[in-house]
């Protein structure tokens, strides 16, 4: 079959296999590719599908650090992908590329020793608005034949903009009385018009009896912006009676927090597996 055909290797971790460069649509280009992370003698365990972070214009499905290993010691599948980038396509394509790729993940990963019926999304920064988004819009999901109820749990980690708007007033304030200049790709530029800004902020879609799954909202406690949009999603999710928390990382980064998920004794990552553990139930 199609997918023996794809590079094979054994990573560092005890037992655990890679599947490389899968694609998740046709035809076949670099960005439309995942990775799936496999522990030994797999069957029908939890998936964790992870998005990169980079400013939707950079960064890479490789850029995972612990996490495949942690994952998959702790018995997950772990999947991370690649999409497209601003502004070669727009910011609508990017959701849909993620989609898409969750949609091959539900369809595909039975076939890896995954779980479809017990999937997670998450996501770093840019990977964080991506995995919000997803998680509480549910028509992109729904499109790749993904019913919500299979998503069991997002954790999006240090996102600025799940009310997009809000960051856009914040950075604009910002600047103003810096009297810097604004960017040549700044968000405005990458969402588009205050329509579009709003359809793609998480905070939007958020409402009671919509199934939306449980939220992990993860940090950098000292970092203004990323703080106030972790409350302003925890509100409209707790507003709306959904399940979620918050977890503020204390002397640490933007890319700190992320290089640090899985790390033995990182207080972050011990939420985060706490947080995953409980949902995804019985191995």
């Amino acid at each position: 079959m199609r997918w023996l055909l794809f590079l094979l290797c054994c990573a560092a971790a005890s037992g655990q296999t890679v599947t490389r460069d899968v694609p998740y649509a046709e035809p076949r280009n670099e960005r439309q590719l995942l990775d799936v992370y496999v522990p030994a003698a797999a069957t029908r365990l939890p998936v964790v599908v992870w998005v990169h972070g980079g400013g939707w214009m950079r960064g890479s499905k490789e850029d995972v650090a612990h996490k495949p290993r942690a994952f998959t010691e702790r018995g997950f599948v772990f999947v991370s992908v690649n999409y497209r980038f601003v502004p070669h396509v727009i910011m609508d394509t990017i959701v849909r590329d993620v989609a898409k790729a969750v949609g091959w993940v539900h369809a595909n990963i039975a076939r890896h020793g995954g779980d479809p019926e017990r999937i997670f999304l998450m996501g770093h920064s840019a990977g964080a608005q991506l995995a919000a988004l997803l998680c509480t819009d549910s028509r992109y999901l729904e499109a790749e034949g993904v019913p919500r109820h299979k998503i069991k749990g997002c954790v999006p980690v240090d996102g600025d903009t799940y009310d997009v708007p809000l960051q856009v007033a914040t950075a604009t304030a910002r600047r103003k009385s810096l009297k810097q200049p604004p960017p040549k790709m700044g968000h405005p530029e990458k969402f588009g018009n205050l329509e579009r800004q709003r359809e793609l902020s998480a905070v939007n879609h958020v409402a009671p009896n919509r199934g939306i799954p449980p939220f992990l909202i993860l940090y950098v406690a000292d970092h203004t912006d990323t703080s106030a949009q972790a409350y302003r999603l925890w509100a409209a999710l707790d507003q709306a009676g959904v399940p979620a928390a918050l977890f503020g990382a204390e002397e640490s980064d933007h890319v700190k927090l992320d290089r640090d998920l899985g790390v033995e004794g990182d207080a972050a990552s011990k939420a985060l597996f706490e947080f995953v553990e409980r949902l995804a139930g019985p191995k």
